[in-house]
């Protein structure tokens, strides 16, 4: 008996921090991958160019698409079976979120596509109606996103990919920092909210496997390695440890926080914005992963993902 044929899977945002990952991660698992290429986005970028090439190297197609051209996103979207949107916002209503817009119209249209995965691998949006300005913009814009796909009635997969290590880990959560601080440490309130920390590969392995998975159909899929369900004092511990040394710790209040937040410019206010809900709130812990959820560990148990552990010792 023949087995079934994989997804061919189209990555959007292909050079991005993530879109790369998720191009290399879909090749790795034999997947029939293109990656579009888009002219105004690579224009005169020669690193850009240089990656899609060596995409095509590895054995992935590049398909001419434009978001300026939307026939040509229709053409490109017909000839796949997934999507995977990795473009990057600027945390602010942003040209591409309604250019992801444009892509669920295009899917809409080409009326072949099996399962959309929009650009979120982060915070699940849904359980941030409550966010506090101005960072609840984030998640307004990625609610949209989802409402628009599930009215075009387009099959999809949300990715709930919490705390990516390598904004969150190499600098034990400092604000403006991604390798360790080596003298002195902030502590959000006490330390001891539960976060949920994965290795940004980690993340793209997961999204992939999900693809072909009747499991993750119409659901979220939720990225809870049970190693990495720690707290920010508990990753400063382990640091410590491999490190063999002490940092000073300096604890900062929620309304320290806040009061700090206020004096920033309305991009860093949002990033922090994220920050005081997931480090002083625990809105990554905080819920039961209910019947419209899965969890990625329990899935896919064989995977052997990147420990927080394994991760801070690259910095030594």
């Amino acid at each position: 008996m023949m087995a079934e044929a994989k997804a061919r899977i189209l990555v959007v945002g292909g050079t991005g921090y993530m879109g790369r990952r998720f191009v290399r991660a879909s090749l790795a698992l034999g997947h029939p991958t293109y990656v579009l290429s888009r002219p105004e986005t690579v224009g005169l970028d020669i690193e850009k160019l240089q990656m899609l090439l060596s995409f095509k190297n590895e054995g992935a197609h590049l398909l001419q698409g434009s978001f300026e051209k939307y026939e040509s996103l229709v053409a490109a979207v017909k000839k796949v079976d997934v999507v995977i949107c990795a473009m990057a916002g600027n945390h602010i209503r942003s040209h591409a979120i309604l250019q992801q817009l444009k892509l669920v119209k295009a899917m809409k249209e080409a009326g072949n596509i099996k399962r959309f995965l929009p650009s979120e691998f982060g915070i699940d949006p849904d359980r941030m109606e409550h966010a506090i300005e101005p960072g609840n913009v984030t998640f307004f814009d990625k609610r949209e996103i989802r409402r628009a796909t599930e009215a075009a009635g387009i099959p999809y997969t949300y990715v709930s990919a919490n705390c990516f290590a390598g904004y969150f880990v190499g600098g034990l959560a400092q604000l403006g920092r991604v390798t360790p601080p080596t003298d002195r440490v902030t502590i959000y309130g006490e330390g001891n909210t539960k976060v949920i920390w994965v290795d940004e590969d980690d993340v793209a392995m997961y999204t992939i496997k999900t693809v072909d998975d009747p499991r993750t159909l119409n659901k979220t899929l939720y990225i809870r390695p049970p190693a990495n369900i720690l707290s920010q004092k508990q990753v400063v511990q382990i640091w410590e440890k491999h490190n063999g040394k002490a940092l000073e710790k300096v604890y900062l209040s929620s309304d320290d926080f806040l009061n700090i937040m206020k004096g920033q410019g309305l991009a860093e206010q949002i990033g922090m914005t994220h920050f005081y809900h997931i480090f002083y709130e625990g809105c990554l812990f905080n819920f039961e992963i209910g019947d419209d959820g899965r969890e990625a560990t329990e899935l896919y148990p064989d995977f052997k993902y990147t420990t927080v552990e394994t991760y801070l010792k690259r910095f030594l």
